[in-house]
């Protein structure tokens, strides 16, 4: 159910003690395969969208950008978005990061991404300008000299991407840090500085910060492209906010007479106009003064054309600039932040001429509107607020800065927020005084980042711990819960917990800004009460609660390990446990509890009140995890840089995985059929794959239950397994939200049977040459278990001509039995075994296949694969 991560700085070597087990590492084999369907715990946003791009081109395609998830393609027959982003692995999660999208208005199928999280040491990684020729279902990589900022400051202005309309094999990227310009001139292949544009940009937030963060200089922020040979570039300058060149890139200089002192955020061109919207910082967050001005490229007048003029003193600055193509002269533009109270639109349909308001005060405190707000998808975008007027829940949105009217389509407009994406499809019903409507436009969009996860064994499947937006009480997996964690709202939540043996009991922590820090729930995490919390707390940290729910142990930020045995009404320090060590408890004892810090493992017996540090010695680098077993007293997990470890005496010793060379997390779900060993999940490194594990046999063997094109970048920090279905998995990622997997085939007799996976084995299969007619199957393990195995086999067709049925037959050499089939219909006698098709599935055209599966009992431990495997059509 766990935990914060604890990242050291130096490498940590696991070394051997006695304490650390003289005992070999447990014997494992290579890790075989097993296909899962992935699917998202339905939330739908829950993070910054940055950018919202529409092709010009092709009507309904559509990308979104977001700061740490990724980046989508609009699905308009299903209305959601599709993932593009999902191989992105643990080695470069940092591409997740999307500073800039970029679509080919020519040839449409080319699309292109400018990705990179941090460009201080957060992120080790160099950024990286991806390119992809099928709208993003697949991707090259062109990796740069430097980094990008997907998370950074000034991540909402550009876009910094562009493809030249002219001559789509140049491609133009507006780079952060002081980099300047880059082109490239083969389609995104290769790229090279422009070395004579005169301007890096020079714009810091705040030069005094040591983390790198805040005293990034900002660079360059957009380009875009006029008539002729005109293109235009933002630079973050407040003295020199705009370039261009007039000969196609070959010079270029700043415009003559241009406005100074802000920043230019956007840049779009319409006809014979430049339009900029600027701001007094690099956003997101902030942003007090700005204009909106407009560029005439054949006169070169500049025009002051902001909604707000400077003499009204307004307390905002703009973005989310747009014009709609198919009636010229409009356009609109966003307050770049406007948190109180609400988000201010403003339109045009004279060039900025003038300006009408999206709301106005109506004799304050009361508004007149032109839109309502329609969140009946997504409820809990309301924050569980219940505001005074003027402020009204759900809010327009904060953080504006990408408002898109469609190129095609002049009713439909979207825009992101700090929380999601919005959109309409009347928005010309402002212009003739009636209402529109605005409805979340989110749903495949998951940006949450997952802190933590729970499943219990009744009750709701899962509950989350989520940055920003606190978490959830999923009673559905593929419904949006109607509210969030809420009575207390605790800011980001980083942990929670609950009773083993009495699940209906749960606690949760987390960083609020000010007390409290920490809630209660006593019917499963659905509904939470405030606790009480020691003096000085300042953070969440872990929380642990005893199997009984009699005890509970909290490791807050601010002060040190506290524990209570009155549900968190009242706490007393902890003795013999250092502060800020991650804690834990045993899932049988109430009594007994685990914490580990800086290398040390400590166990209490005494519900919390003392801790006593084992002589284990435990790795101190990586993301660190440590999960005790359901039903096993005294087991408990560790998971890290160096590897996986097993103890089985409350961490007085452990022992090493062999094959596991990496770990992120571990997890335990229901047991396989036949197995009184729960199911072992693991986020790590097994056999020089890094990847998501399940294991039936306590980590002695290892299938893989991801592939490469799911693995979700920084993704295993939050980690559980399913107690009621067999093979099911939660996984938390930092900016995909929420992932559960189940296999790809399940036998639907009963339900919480094990899966029927099929490539590739963990055994060689085998296969006999096809009788008359045309009919092979080929026989497979595909996974093993003390006292049981599973297995499946693929019916092939090789015939000319369809068969209407099928029987196969093989006979056992090692005593084994089918205790369970689905896809077929079997008999066994002795060591003889007859499987008849099911009525789906026998009839098969020429080459095409189907398969069925099994689970099988052991009478020792030999599991010899059968041979000759008999297969008859009709």
């Amino acid at each position: 159910m766990r935990r914060s991560t604890i990242a050291a700085v130096v490498t940590a070597v696991l070394l051997g003690s006695a304490a650390v087990a003289l005992a070999r590492p447990l014997g494992a084999s290579a890790a075989a395969a097993d296909p899962y369907v992935w699917k998202n715990v339905r939330i739908d946003g829950g993070g910054f969208v940055p950018g919202v791009v529409f092709n010009p081109g092709e009507r309904d395609l559509i990308y979104a950008r977001t700061d740490i998830g990724g980046a989508y393609r609009w699905n308009q027959s299903g209305q959601s978005w599709t993932p593009l982003l999902d191989w992105v692995g643990q080695e470069d999660w940092g591409y997740n990061g999307v500073l800039s999208i970029a679509p080919d208005p020519v040839d449409t199928n080319r699309v292109y991404a400018a990705v990179g999280m941090y460009t201080n040491s957060w992120d080790p990684g160099n950024g990286a300008i991806l390119r992809s020729s099928d709208k993003g279902n697949t991707w090259q990589t062109a990796v740069l000299p430097f980094k990008n900022g997907g998370n950074m400051p000034g991540r909402g202005m550009g876009e910094r991407l562009a493809v030249d309309p002219r001559d789509n094999r140049k491609v133009y990227f507006a780079a952060e840090g002081g980099n300047g310009l880059w082109r490239s001139t083969d389609h995104g292949a290769t790229w090279a500085k422009v070395t004579n544009f005169p301007n890096a940009g020079n714009y810091v937030q705040d030069p005094a910060d040591t983390t790198g963060y805040l005293s990034q200089n900002q660079g360059l922020t957009w380009v875009t492209f006029g008539a002729a040979n005109q293109i235009y570039v933002g630079v973050a300058d407040k003295q020199n906010p705009v370039y261009r060149s007039l000969d196609g890139g070959a010079t270029w200089e700043r415009i003559p007479g241009q406005p100074t002192g802000y920043l230019a955020h956007k840049g779009v061109v319409a006809g014979d106009y430049l339009f900029i919207a600027t701001s007094d910082t690099g956003g997101p967050y902030d942003g007090g003064a700005g204009q909106v001005q407009r560029f005439d490229t054949t006169t070169g007048a500049w025009t002051d054309i902001s909604p707000t003029p400077a003499s009204a003193s307004p307390y905002y600055g703009y973005s989310g600039l747009t014009v709609d193509r198919q009636k010229p002269g409009t356009l609109m533009v966003a307050t770049q932040i406007s948190w109180w109270p609400d988000a201010i639109f403003f339109r045009s349909t004279d060039n900025g001429a003038t300006w009408t308001r999206i709301w106005d005060f109506d004799g304050y405190p009361s508004v007149s509107k032109r839109y309502s707000m329609d969140i009946s998808a997504n409820p809990w975008l309301d924050f569980n607020t219940n505001p005074q007027p003027p402020e009204s829940t759900p809010k327009l949105g904060w953080m504006n800065e990408s408002l898109e009217i469609d190129p095609f389509d002049s009713d439909r407009m979207l825009y992101g927020t700090g929380a999601t994406i919005y959109g309409t499809t009347q928005l010309t019903n402002w212009d003739r005084n009636t209402t529109f409507t605005i409805k979340p436009m989110a749903r495949g969009l998951e940006e949450t980042a997952v802190l933590d996860l729970a499943s219990p064994p009744s009750g709701a499947p899962l509950v989350s711990a989520l940055g920003d937006i606190g978490g959830f009480h999923h009673a559905s997996l593929d419904s949006v819960p109607p509210s969030f964690h809420d009575t207390p709202a605790l800011g980001s939540n980083t942990s929670l917990d609950f009773a083993e043996l009495s699940p209906a009991v749960f606690a949760r922590v987390g960083n609020a800004d000010a007390a409290p820090h920490i809630g209660i729930s006593s019917d499963g995490g659905k509904n939470w009460y405030q606790g009480q919390e020691p003096s000085g707390v300042t953070g969440g940290g872990t929380i642990a609660v005893g199997a009984d729910a009699t005890a509970m142990v909290w490791s807050p930020q601010g002060v040190g390990v506290h524990h209570s045995t009155t549900r968190g009404s009242s706490w007393t320090a902890s003795s013999g446990i250092p502060a800020g060590a991650i804690v834990e408890s045993d899932r049988v004892d109430p009594r007994t509890f685990y914490a580990y810090a800086a290398g040390k493992f400590y166990t209490s017996k005494d519900g919390g009140a003392s801790f006593t540090a084992s002589a284990a010695i435990l790795p101190t680098a990586g993301r660190l995890h440590l999960k005790a077993v359901p039903g096993a007293q005294g087991e408990v997990w560790f998971a890290g840089e160096s590897g996986l470890l097993r103890s089985t005496d409350s961490g007085a010793s452990f022992t090493r995985l062999a094959s596991v060379t990496a770990g992120v997390n571990v997890a335990f779900g229901k047991a396989a059929p036949g197995s009184t060993r729960p199911t072992v999940f693991l986020v790590g490194t097994v056999d020089g794959v890094t990847g998501v594990f399940r294991s039936g046999d306590s980590g002695t063997s290892w299938v893989r239950i991801n592939d490469d094109e799911h693995q979700y970048g920084n993704a295993g920090d939050a980690l559980a397994g399913d107690p009621r279905v067999y093979g099911r998995v939660y996984l938390g990622t930092n900016g995909r939200g929420i992932l559960y997997a189940d296999p790809v085939s399940t036998p639907t007799t009963p339900p919480t049977s094990p899966p029927t996976p099929t490539t590739p084995p963990t055994s060689p299969p085998t296969s006999t040459p096809p009788p008359p007619g045309g009919c092979e199957a080929t026989y497979k393990v595909t996974d093993l278990w003390s006292g049981g195995f599973q297995a499946e086999v693929t019916v092939k067709n090789t015939g000319s001509s369809p068969t209407a049925a099928w029987t196969v037959g093989w006979t056992y050499g090692g005593g084994q039995t089918i205790s369970q089939l689905w896809g077929g219909a079997h008999t066994q006698t002795g060591t003889a075994v007859s499987v008849r098709n099911a009525s789906w599935n026998g009839a098969l055209a020429a080459g095409a296949s189907t398969t069925f599966g099994f689970l099988g009992g052991l009478s020792g431990s030999a599991n010899p694969v059968p041979s000759p495997v008999t297969c008859a059509p009709a």
